[in-house]
C-alpha cells in the first residue's frame, strides 16, 4: 500500500491525541486491527463491532470475526471513506458461528477519528468469569492510501479469488488437443527458419562450442610458482617468485585466511540482522566455529590487517572460507552431522577416479563437480593430465605410458601426487570435494594415494569400466580431436595410432579397484542399464553421490528452458501470485508451441514440463503431441507475505527486508516464503530427472526456478544465481552430450 503516514499503536504505548500529519489530505483510510494472544480460551474468536462503516450496527450478532493470521495473531483490515472517519467500536469474543455466548471487553468504546486513536492505548481485557480475566495485546494502524493504490490492491485480491483456468488440466497429458481458436492469426508462426531467431548468448554462459573437458579444471598451484592470475588480469607472486602467470578457466577473486591468534580472543555470537540467524565467530584450528548456513543468513570475516594471501579463489574478497557449504535444507543438516559428528579426515571427501583412458573418467568428474557445486558443496575438479602437460609438455609418446619406463612410470607418479598434495592443501584451507581425474590403474598407486591421503581427508575411488567397443572407439576418436596431447600434430591417423598405443600400455598393467572405499560404474555411459557395485560407501555426501552417478549417461539430447509468456502480473510489476497470461503472452504461447514444432519434429519422444500455476500451462497448452507433466517443483519462488506486492511496495512498507533482499539475495528468505537456496534444495529431483532422460525436455518454469537450472547446467557459482539473466519469451537451448554442455538462444518476440 502506498502510504502518505501512518500511526502504530499498541498497548505499551504513549497516550495519544496528536494530531495526523496528512489529515484532510487526499485518500481514503485504510485501517489494521490485530489482536494478540498465546493463551487462547477454547473456541472463543475475537470480534469487533461498533458504528458505520465498520459494522453499522452494536447487534453482537452481527459482529465481524477477526481472520487467524499466525497461532497468537487475529487481523482484521478494512478501509473507511472520507466521510466516516469517526469510528466508534469495541471487541468481543464469541465461537465464529454462534450468538449463545459472548465476552465484550471491558472499559470504554475505542474511538478513531481520521486515523489517530483518541485516549488511552490499552490491551482489551474479557473478564470470562470465576475472577478470570483474559487479556489481549491490541495493534491499531492507519494508513491513508491512494484511490489508485487501493483499486490496484483489490484488482490483486480479486484476481486470487477467481477460479483457476487450468483446473481441469490433469497433472499429466498425452497428446492433448490444440487449440481450435488463432486468436492472433498467423502472426503466431515462425516463418524464417529456427536459426535466424538466434541471438548471442551472455558473456558467463555454458560452452558456446567444442570444449575439453580437462582444460576447465583446476589450474596447478604447485606448478604456477605461487602466482596466480586474477580475474582483471594482474597477478600476485607468492615467496618472492615471479614465475610465469598461469590463467585461471574461470574468474578468480582473492581469498584472505585470517590469522588464527587474532582470531582466538573473539568470542560471542554474531547476529545477521536481515535474517536473525546466529553464528559462532571462526577459531583457531580444531576448535572451529560452526558456520552453519540454513539459507537465511551469511556470516562474514572481517579481514584482519596481518591476513596473509595464499590462494586465489572464485570467492569475493570479503568473504572468508567457510567450513559449511552455503546450501539449506537436507545439504546443511548433513553437513552439520558430518561437522560434529564424524571424524576430521571425514570433513573432506576426495573422489579419486580410476578407470582406462577413453572410459569418460574427466566427463564424469566434470559432472559430479558441477552438480556438487551446485547443491552447495566447495568442490574443485584436479586433472593429472594437465599437471603432466605444464611439467612435462604435451607431446609424449606412448612409449612414455609404459609400465617398463622408470623414468616415465616415476615423472607420472610425481604429477599424481602433486595433484593430490594441492587438493589436500585446498582442503585444509577450507575446501569440501576434490576430485582427482586420473587413471589411477595400479594398486600400487593408489596405495600410494591413500597414504598420503592418511588423517587429512576420506577417499572413495570411483571407477569407470566401459566394454562397449562402439562408445570407446567414439571417445577415442574425441580424445584425438580435443587434447592437447595431439594439438600439434596436424596426422590424425598418426594421433589415433599413438593414442591407441598408449591404450594398450595401460591396459597391459590395469588393476581393477578391491581395495578401500569405492564405487564401480560398469557400463552406465550409455544409459541403459549397467552396474554399479560400492564398497564401504555411507554417509549423506557419498549417497548422493552414488545416486547422482546411477542416473547419469552420455547420450546427446537438448533441454530447452523458457519462461512462461507474459503474465498479467508481469505486466503490473506484481510478484509471485497464479495470473493468467496476457495478450503478448498468448502470442508467446503459439510462437513457442511453432518453435517445438520445427526444432523437435524428429523427437516424439520428448517431454513437456510445467510449473502447476497457471501462466506456465496455458504457455504450453498450444503445444501438441507431446507428453506434458506439471511439477510443483518447478513453481516460482514462493514470496511469502510479499505475494502480489511490486517491489516498490515491499520497499515503502517493508523497508527492512527490501534491503536484506537486496544486500543478499542468494539467502534471504521472504517472510513464510523461500529464499533461492531453498529453491535449489527442491530442484535437485528435477536435476536428476533431467539428467536421466535420454530424449528432449521443454521445461516452461519460472524466473527464480530458470535461474537455478541454467546455473547448474552452466556451471555458475552460487551467489550469481539471483542477478543470472533470463528475459521473457526467450528459449535456452542447452545441448547435453559427450563433449559436455553448449548453449544457444532464441528470442522469439
Amino acid at each position: 500500500m502506498g502510504t502518505a503516514s501512518s500511526k502504530d499503536y499498541d498497548s505499551s504505548s504513549s497516550h495519544g491525541g496528536e494530531e495526523r500529519e496528512d489529515q484532510g489530505g487526499g485518500g481514503q483510510l485504510y485501517v489494521s486491527l490485530k489482536m494478540e494472544n498465546y493463551n487462547l480460551k477454547g473456541e472463543l474468536i475475537p470480534h469487533v463491532y461498533g458504528s458505520v462503516p465498520l459494522v453499522g450496527s452494536w447487534d453482537s450478532s452481527k459482529a465481524l470475526a477477526l481472520e487467524r493470521e499466525s497461532m497468537s495473531m487475529w487481523e482484521l483490515s478494512f478501509v473507511v471513506p472520507p466521510n466516516h472517519e469517526t469510528l466508534d467500536f469495541k471487541f468481543l469474543l464469541k465461537p465464529k458461528n454462534s450468538n449463545l455466548s459472548y465476552v465484550v471487553e471491558e472499559g470504554p468504546n475505542r474511538q478513531l477519528i481520521g486515523g489517530t486513536l483518541q485516549g488511552d492505548k490499552r490491551s482489551a481485557m474479557f473478564n470470562l468469569g470465576a475472577d478470570e480475566i483474559l487479556e489481549y495485546r491490541v495493534y491499531i494502524k492507519a494508513d491513508r492510501v491512494s484511490p489508485f493504490d487501493l483499486a490496484a490492491s483489490w484488482r490483486a485480491y480479486q484476481e486470487n479469488f477467481q477460479p483457476s483456468t487450468v483446473r481441469g488440466i490433469p497433472d499429466v497429458s498425452i497428446n492433448s488437443a490444440a487449440e481450435s481458436s488463432n486468436k492472433h492469426g498467423s502472426s503466431a508462426n515462425l516463418e524464417l527458419d529456427l536459426e535466424d531467431y538466434v541471438v548471442p548468448t551472455p558473456t558467463k554462459s555454458a560452452n558456446s562450442g567444442l570444449v575439453y573437458a580437462a582444460n576447465m579444471t583446476e589450474t596447478p598451484r604447485s606448478l604456477s610458482g605461487g602466482v596466480f592470475s586474477k580475474a582483471d588480469g594482474s597477478s600476485d607472486a607468492l615467496h618472492g617468485q615471479t614465475d610465469t602467470v598461469i590463467s585461471f578457466d574461470r574468474p578468480a577473486m582473492e581469498v584472505i585466511v585470517p590469522d588464527p591468534s587474532n582470531l582466538s580472543s573473539q568470542s560471542g555470537l554474531g547476529e545477521s540482522k536481515s535474517v536473525g540467524t546466529f553464528s559462532h565467530p571462526q577459531k583457531q584450528e580444531g576448535h572451529r566455529g560452526l558456520f552453519v548456513d540454513r539459507g537465511v543468513g551469511s556470516p562474514r570475516l572481517v579481514k584482519p590487517e596481518n591476513a596473509t594471501t595464499l590462494f586465489i579463489d572464485n570467492k569475493h574478497d570479503s568473504e572468508a572460507k567457510n567450513s559449511m557449504p552455503a546450501a539449506a535444507g537436507a545439504v546443511a543438516a548433513a553437513a552439520v552431522a558430518d561437522q560434529m559428528l564424524g571424524p576430521k579426515e571425514e570433513q573432506h571427501l576426495a573422489i579419486v577416479l580410476v578407470g582406462l583412458p577413453a572410459r569418460g573418467k574427466t566427463f564424469t568428474a566434470a559432472k559430479l563437480t558441477r552438480y556438487l557445486r551446485w547443491l552447495g558443496h566447495d568442490t574443485k575438479h584436479f586433472n593429472v593430465g594437465k599437471y603432466r602437460r605444464l611439467k612435462l609438455g604435451a607431446n609424449l609418446a606412448a612409449d612414455f605410458f609404459r609400465d617398463d619406463n622408470p623414468e616415465g612410470l616415476e615423472a607420472r607418479n610425481e604429477v599424481a601426487a602433486l595433484a593430490l598434495e594441492d587438493m589436500i592443501s585446498w582442503m585444509q584451507e577450507g575446501g569440501q570435494v576434490g576430485i582427482l581425474d586420473a587413471t589411477n590403474s595400479t594398486r600400487k598407486r593408489r596405495n600410494m594415494l591413500m597414504r598420503m591421503a592418511e588423517g587429512k581427508c576420506k577417499i572413495i575411488f570411483l571407477e569407470t569400466i566401459c566394454n562397449d567397443r562402439q562408445i570407446i572407439e567414439r571417445n577415442i576418436r574425441l580424445k584425438v580431436q580435443q587434447s592437447p596431447d595431439y594439438a600439434e600434430e596436424p596426422d590424425f591417423e598418426a594421433g589415433y595410432h599413438d593414442f591407441k598405443g598408449r591404450l594398450e600400455n595401460y591396459e597391459k598393467v590395469y588393476e581393477p579397484v578391491e581395495e578401500g572405499s569405492y564405487i564401480k560404474l560398469i557400463d552406465m555411459v550409455s544409459g541403459h542399464g549397467g552396474q554399479i557395485q560400492m564398497n564401504n560407501i555411507s554417509g549423506y555426501l557419498p549417497g548422493r553421490i552414488v545416486f547422482f552417478l546411477v542416473n547419469t549417461h552420455l547420450t546427446p539430447r537438448p533441454i530447452l528452458l523458457t519462461r512462461h509468456g507474459e503474465s498479467r502480473d508481469n505486466v503490473r510489476g506484481r510478484i509471485g501470485g497464479d495470473s493468467v497470461i496476457s495478450d503478448a503472452g498468448e502470442l508467446y504461447a503459439k510462437k513457442l508451441a511453432n518453435f517445438v514444432e520445427k526444432r523437435l519434429k524428429n523427437e516424439r519422444a520428448a517431454s513437456i514440463w510445467t510449473s502447476t500455476l497457471q501462466r506456465t500451462i496455458l504457455t504450453a497448452s498450444p503445444i501438441v503431441g507431446f507428453p506434458k507433466i506439471q511439477w510443483r517443483a518447478l513453481d516460482e519462488i514462493n514470496a511469502g507475505v510479499c505475494d502480489g506486492m511490486t517491489y516498490e511496495e515491499i520497499k515503502k512498507n517493508m523497508p527492512d527486508e527490501y534491503e536484506s533482499r537486496k544486500n543478499d539475495k542468494l539467502r534471504y528468505r521472504y517472510p513464510r516464503g523461500e529464499s533461492y537456496l531453498d529453491v535449489i534444495q527442491r530442484l535437485e529431483p528435477v536435476i536428476i530427472e533431467l539428467e536421466r532422460q535420454r530424449a528432449p525436455v521443454v521445461v516452461v518454469a519460472h524466473q527464480a526456478v530458470l535461474r537455478a537450472l541454467y546455473a547448474y547446467f552452466a556451471d555458475r557459482p552460487l551467489k550469481e544465481i539471483p542477478h543470472i539473466e533470463m528475459p521473457l519469451h526467450t528459449i535456452i537451448e542447452i545441448q547435453m552430450g559427450v563433449t559436455g554442455v553448449q548453449e544457444k538462444r532464441y528470442k522469439l518476440m
